[in-house]
């Protein structure tokens, strides 16, 4: 680890910064998921006056790419452990373009639920097989601070889409054009990144001795691993609870995904342009939780002693703080400070999130692709509910509020999990080295 003295020969040596280009072809990739994805949950107004879509119909469709997303995380992650990433990655990320294209092509519900849900399919293995690559490429202290730096891109992505897109249709006949340019930025960068990425940093050549060092104990991680030990994830509790607080999260964060640029027309009165600036928030400030969480984790460890009670403290401080913040976004008239409200319920959503990963890669270790997609698929399977559970309560009652009630009393949930999960013991006994 890096920790680990250097032998006298390479102390004269700097180390070389190339594996923090894995981080940045991660940031970049984590922008591009939240963009494609969100796009669509912007646009939803004109996509259902367009199609004649209802609401029911169009949480379908938003749906339709969740469940797909969640089924598929378990086989994109697994293909990473199995292939490596570099192949997966460029893989995947030209499907989804290509569908991300498509959507702006659909004619009627069947057509864009289609799409969707094969969009899903394809995005299904982004983020495990990014962890993946994180696990070969970091040292283990790098590794959460990288996931915070992860999670700020993809929710700034999402959080800048809405007026990167509203400035987009000023320029475009419609809200189809901004699907396929969309569509064709992800295919760029699945060339720039098959051309320069390698499983395995050793294989690298501008990779120097004293950064190798550093990466000492990495080894076996970017190595294809044998058979999952599938029997001891179903028998693992520590499986169990990261899967269902990751559940719990999602559920309650994808309601800034699809259906709050719909929530502040309707229901707050606001304009198209207001809409996407104030769209901005809970994503903004999400990411923000996300790198707060990153950076400020080992200071926390510093003073409770504990990785494990540190996760534990930021998972606390996630749940209870974003159902409380929530629920008090619902009683605030000024729709600016119901949306700040709203972004801090965000933010502290996210503050579980580098933690939740952490745990995959530590308690994964060589099968942390296949825990991380494990993980992200029982998450999405809890957040698929919320754009069907939204558009069903909305339509019944007539009031969104009731929508909120339930998300808040699901965070509330997840704090029981971390009561009880052990983040941080591996499920196999690492060889030694």
């Amino acid at each position: 680890m890096a920790t680990q003295p250097v032998s006298n020969s390479l102390q004269v040596e700097r180390p070389t910064r190339v594996r923090y280009w894995v981080v940045v072809f991660a940031v970049t990739l984590a922008v591009i998921t939240y963009i494609d994805r969100a796009c669509l949950g912007f646009v939803a107004p004109s996509v259902m006056r367009d199609l004649g879509l209802s609401k029911q119909q169009m949480g379908i469709c938003f749906s339709a790419f969740t469940v797909c997303y969640a089924l598929f995380e378990i086989p994109g992650g697994f293909l990473g452990d199995w292939m490596g990433p570099r192949k997966v990655l460029m893989r995947i990320v030209i499907w989804w373009s290509c569908f991300t294209a498509f959507t702006g092509a659909a004619w009627n519900f069947a057509s864009l639920a289609v799409t969707q849900a094969l969009f899903g399919a394809g995005e299904a293995g982004c983020f495990p097989n990014l962890t993946k690559s994180f696990t070969a490429w970091l040292p283990g202290e790098e590794r959460v601070r990288a996931q915070g730096i992860l999670w700020l891109s993809a929710r700034w992505g999402g959080a800048f889409t809405p007026p990167l897109v509203f400035l987009v249709l000023k320029s475009l006949p419609s809200w189809r054009q901004a699907f396929f340019l969309f569509g064709g930025i992800g295919v760029v960068w699945a060339i720039f990144f098959y051309r320069w990425y390698r499983n395995n940093p050793r294989e690298n050549k501008k990779v120097n001795a004293a950064e190798l060092a550093l990466l000492k104990g990495t080894e076996h991680l970017a190595a294809k691993h044998g058979p999952v030990p599938w029997g001891k994830f179903v028998r693992s509790q520590q499986v169990w609870l990261l899967c269902l607080q990751y559940a719990f999260l999602s559920y309650g964060w994808y309601f800034y995904m699809f259906w709050l640029p719909t929530y502040l027309r309707e229901s707050r009165g606001l304009d198209l342009g207001r809409t996407a600036f104030l769209s901005i928030l809970p994503l903004f400030l999400g990411g923000i939780g996300s790198l707060f969480s990153g950076f400020v984790s080992a200071r926390v460890s510093l003073f409770t002693g504990s990785t494990l009670k540190t996760r534990r403290l930021m998972a606390y401080l996630a749940f209870s703080g974003a159902g409380s913040l929530l629920l008090f976004s619902t009683v605030i008239r000024d729709p600016l400070w119901a949306m700040v409200a709203m972004g801090f319920a965000s933010f502290c959503n996210d503050l579980a999130m580098p933690g939740s990963w952490g745990a995959c890669m530590d308690v994964g270790g060589k099968a942390a692709g296949t825990l991380s997609g494990t993980m992200n698929m029982m998450g999405n399977l809890g957040g698929t509910l919320q754009p069907i559970a939204t558009g069903f309560i909305v339509s019944l009652t007539h009031n969104w509020n009731f929508a909120f009630y339930v998300s808040g009393a699901v965070y509330f949930l997840g704090i029981f999990c971390w009561m009880f999960l052990d983040p941080v013991t591996p499920l196999e006994k690492e060889p030694a080295h």
